[in-house]
């Protein structure tokens, strides 16, 4: 999908964005009359959007037809999806090529021989939620439909580079850093093919040797371990990134990374050596006139006004944001927490229990592993938001989801956001204790309620031997209604979010067991309707 820089020089790579032909399936009898091979009666629609922006289709929730021709040379080649809300059915000239389910992630299939000349890409996407959807069909966001990300071709030539990650580890002083690779093949052709592999690291070749794939061949190649003397690091608000370049004779693939250290000591987190205070903001991926699909001209904007607020951190609520976007905070060096939309309210314990759901789930962080793995910025994976982590079944899927992402997601911080305050059964399966509170807003008392709690809820932690993790405030905060101001700070006025919000800050920075804190929210987001009505204007 497109990035903040250019991933391929010698991959020739065709971008599908623009006007497609478009059409509602509110019967759903698209498939059944071949819609796949000429959407009849059609409108129009532009890739990426998401068709609630279209006159008539707000509420509309189902299954929606994308269809567009283009021309290809011909051979081996890849679509590339950078995420279709939430379901997606794909064929290529009537042809079924694949599904996906998952609306925030890449996808992708390859398909060989394909003639050379116009083709016709056609595409269902279906934004409805079944009872063993993530997320539930209950949620706290709009249920945008449609291609939400860029749709790309890519045109595939001898043995190709499809993906990578860089696993390292540095040393005690942190100026050096030894890593290896694991690089994903795949040979286009029909025939036993030899290669030159080239990897380089900044201006650094850190292996170089022929590698063999078999006619038609996916590899998945784990190179020979490397060392960087003289590393530079990857810091908040002063990162260095580098430049990784794979390739072959006919191929190339170029990534970014940076190095940095994560560790959680005696109620504190540190970046590389240095004690670090999250101040964080949690931000949906939405924008009026745009929903899920706003251009990056408008994340830049969020940003600078992120940036303005003195904050270092952003915490992706509920869901994989757009890779530009986190390109974007690795070259700003602002911490970001990525999360699968996993949203409690909707999850009940029976479904939490269902383990096609925690399969599910798993696949979820399998896929974002698998496209965020090496942007520095992200330091938290974020397992689940708000679900009865005071129940067995909730315990284990957090113990599942641990598990796995300690393993395989690199050097980050596993953690999952919660408001079962004093049952809770999975705090010994998170690396920082993250909680959402509401005091004086959604939930009674007063602005002093807010110290006694975090002394209760240490008095817990204590007596069950967690006291050396650290605590984040992830959600806190109230609303307010635009321009209305009252000297009294009664609720929804101005004057009562900003006292609230300064109240916390204050006692968060001041006490020892706290490291940080994630504001909610930035700004307003279009709120699904089964509870617009607890919002202000269903925002």
């Amino acid at each position: 999908m497109p990035r903040l820089f250019a991933e391929h020089k010698i991959r020739k790579v065709d971008m599908l964005d623009g006007l497609w032909r478009f059409r509602i399936d509110p019967e759903d009898i698209g498939e059944r009359d071949g819609w796949f091979c000429e959407i009849p009666s059609s409108g129009a629609a532009v890739v990426p959007s998401v068709w609630n922006e279209e006159k008539g289709l707000l509420e509309y929730e189902g299954a929606a037809w994308y269809q567009k021709d283009f021309y290809i040379d011909g051979g081996c080649i890849r679509l590339c999806f950078g995420a279709v809300m939430t379901y997606a059915k794909v064929w290529l000239d009537g042809k079924l090529v694949g599904t996906h389910r998952g609306g925030f992630c890449q996808f992708e299939f390859i398909l060989r021989d394909v003639s050379g000349g116009e083709h016709r890409l056609t595409v269902m996407a279906d934004n409805r939620f079944d009872q063993c959807a993530i997320p539930q069909p209950f949620v706290d966001w709009y249920h945008y439909g449609g291609i939400i990300r860029s749709v790309w071709v890519e045109k595939l030539e001898g043995i190709c580079v499809l993906n990578n990650r860089l696993e390292y580890t540095l040393s005690e002083d942190l100026r050096s850093a030894e890593g290896k690779i694991t690089v994903d093949l795949y040979n286009s052709t029909s025939e036993a093919l030899t290669t030159n592999l080239e990897v380089a690291i900044g201006d650094r070749v850190v292996f170089s040797d022929s590698v063999s794939l078999s006619a038609s061949e996916p590899k998945t190649v784990t190179l020979p371990t490397f060392n960087i003397s003289d590393v530079l690091l990857w810091n908040v608000g002063a990162p260095q990134l580098y430049d990784v370049k794979f390739t072959t004779d006919t191929d190339d693939l170029i990534d970014r990374v940076g190095f940095r250290k994560v560790e959680v000591m005696n109620t504190k987190v540190y970046i590389n050596g240095k004690e670090i205070e999250f101040r964080g903001v949690n931000r949906h991926e939405e924008y009026p006139g745009f929903g899920f699909a706003f251009p990056f001209s408008r994340m830049k904007h969020d940003i600078d006004l992120i940036l303005d607020m003195g904050c270092n951190a952003i915490r992706g609520s509920h869901y994989p944001n757009s890779r530009e976007l986190v390109d974007y905070l690795d070259e700003l060096g602002i911490m970001f927490w990525s999360e699968i939309p996993i949203w409690g309210n909707g999850f009940k314990t029976e479904k939490l229990g269902n383990p096609d759901i925690v399969e599910y789930g798993l696949d979820m962080h399998k896929e974002m592993i698998k496209y965020y793995y090496n942007h520095p910025s992200i330091i938290f994976w974020g397992m689940h938001n708000e679900i009865r982590s005071n129940t067995a079944e909730g315990l284990e899927m957090t113990k599942k989801y641990y598990s796995y992402l300690k393993e395989n997601g690199g050097n980050r911080l596993v953690v999952y956001a919660c408001n079962c305050y004093f049952d809770d059964l999975c705090l010994a399966f998170t690396d920082v204790i993250c909680i959402n509170l509401y005091i004086a807003w959604y939930e009674e008392g007063g602005l002093p309620g807010w110290d006694k709690f975090i002394e209760d809820h240490r008095q817990m932690t204590e007596k069950l031997g967690l006291n050396h993790l650290p605590i984040i405030f992830s959600e806190f905060g109230a609303g307010a209604l635009y321009g209305f101001h009252d000297s009294e700070s009664t609720k929804w006025s101005e004057e009562f979010q900003a006292e609230l919000i300064e109240y916390c800050l204050k006692l968060f920075h001041r006490h020892p067991a706290v490291c940080g804190s994630f504001i909610w929210q930035f700004t307003d987001i279009r709120t699904a309707k089964e509870i617009g009505f607890s919002r202000a204007r269903g925002f």
